[in-house]
């Protein structure tokens, strides 16, 4: 949808309610998760900055039990979520350039391409993703509507600076050729009208070619109590379940699945049109060990969970709170600002967070506080008693890096369950 049709939908609203399920049209939406009412995570003014009025929308997550499909209840404008600003940048992250660097090494073993194949990414951001095609002498083309955009095209990743809409997905395919491999990265749950994206797709995808989409995997976030990934970006939450139901509206066929671990748990899902490749066994596999994870009892039992772990953050900071001592927090993802507002965190509980050198978040408040974001070289000069870790789901990478490099405090994880390691 281009910007100009995306303003007359809102009208004079920046938001609108979700009152059918995105996939299906069912009207039965029953409520899962109330995270509050949340600031976008990436307006972030900068430190010193006359205060002033910050919108926050509702983030309550939805579950349709006829296609299985979980959504969050409210759509905000994406020219607020997605400015050209837009801070985030692929490329910072280690997990996620070995990730795409291991996803291209996986379709050069089991769907190998042509070198003059073409690959098309969603969403391509700085180009991360497509510099492994690009490296490998495949034809590339991203598709980005943020400044990061101008990033890729500097380091000569071909790309669109433009949303993903109908006029984009023609203007690739008249000047690009139909392509071998599309991917759609941690965006395929951000887009609203997701069917119009899907028909998009459809129309720069070859006759055998693959759509490969990742996206946070909602079994975790049940069952590692991942509530900090609600937000506004995220419009649903996959199982490979409802997946398989969106994509078989449209006539793709699910024919590969697997877990992987960026983000704290995502789903890599690979379709293509009916009948063109064979289904591997991993598709049934995964759809069996789903039953169990989305019954009413599990969804029960996480609303519960989340209540009492936020709780115990909260009797935690207090009582080091009083003892004097300090916090920092480190890093700044996007789940950072749920966490810190959902909690109900300030400048008086957490002194500042930590991002790392060239981070474009730093110099900048996290979303709804006046909680500093700020160079991480602080935590070794001033020492504090804890860090408290945003980027909890990768603790295990970080605590030892952290240490390393001559940290002497404990470190806080906050979820699933908030503990302190030495």
């Amino acid at each position: 949808m281009s910007a100009k049709k995306i303003r007359l939908a809102y009208g004079t609203n920046s938001s609108l309610p979700v009152e059918s399920c995105q996939t299906c049209d069912s009207t039965d939406l029953r409520p899962v998760f109330f995270a509050g009412y949340l600031p976008p995570v990436n307006t972030m003014p900068l430190i010193g900055s006359c205060l002033v009025e910050q919108p926050a929308y509702p983030a309550q997550v939805l579950a349709c039990p006829k296609c299985k499909l979980f959504q969050l209840g409210t759509v905000v404008d994406p020219q607020i979520l997605f400015p050209p600003s837009y801070p985030y940048t692929s490329g910072t992250t280690k997990i996620l350039r070995e990730n795409f660097a291991e996803l291209y090494q996986e379709i050069s073993k089991i769907y190998p391409m042509a070198k003059d194949d073409l690959a098309v990414d969603i969403g391509s951001n700085d180009g991360t993703l497509l510099s492994n095609f690009h490296s490998a002498g495949h034809r590339v083309k991203g598709i980005e509507p943020t400044n990061a955009g101008k990033l890729a095209q500097e380091r000569g990743i071909d790309t669109l600076i433009s949303f993903f809409n109908r006029e984009s997905a023609e203007k690739v395919s008249k000047e690009s050729g139909p392509a071998k491999i599309i991917t759609a990265t941690n965006v395929f749950a951000h887009i609203e009208d997701v069917h119009t994206v899907v028909e998009n797709i459809l129309l720069m995808l070859k006759d055998d070619g693959i759509f490969i989409n990742e996206s946070h995997y909602l079994i975790p976030l049940l069952s590692d109590l991942q509530y900090d990934t609600v937000y506004h970006e995220h419009l649903r939450y996959y199982s490979l379940t409802s997946l398989q139901y969106l994509l078989g509206m449209h006539g793709l066929e699910v024919i590969h699945a697997r877990p992987i671990p960026t983000h704290g748990g995502s789903i890599r899902v690979y379709a293509a049109r009916k009948g063109k490749y064979p289904v591997q066994s991993s598709v049934k596999e995964r759809l069996a060990l789903e039953e169990n994870a989305l019954s009413e009892d599990s969804l029960a039992q996480f609303r519960r969970r989340v209540v009492l772990s936020k709780l115990k953050l909260q009797g935690l900071l207090g009582e080091i709170r009083e003892r004097g001592e300090r916090v920092f927090g480190v890093g700044a993802p996007s789940r950072a600002s749920t966490l810190i507002n959902y909690v109900g965190l300030d400048e008086q509980t957490i002194d500042c967070v930590l991002e790392i050198k060239g981070s474009y978040k730093i110099g900048k408040y996290i979303p709804g506080t006046l909680i500093p974001v700020v160079d991480e070289e602080l935590l070794f000069k001033e020492q504090p008693e804890y860090a408290i870790l945003f980027s909890w789901h990768i603790a295990d990478e970080l605590i030892p890096k952290l240490k390393g490099r001559g940290f002497k405090g404990k470190f806080i994880v906050p979820l699933p369950e908030p503990k302190i390691q030495g």
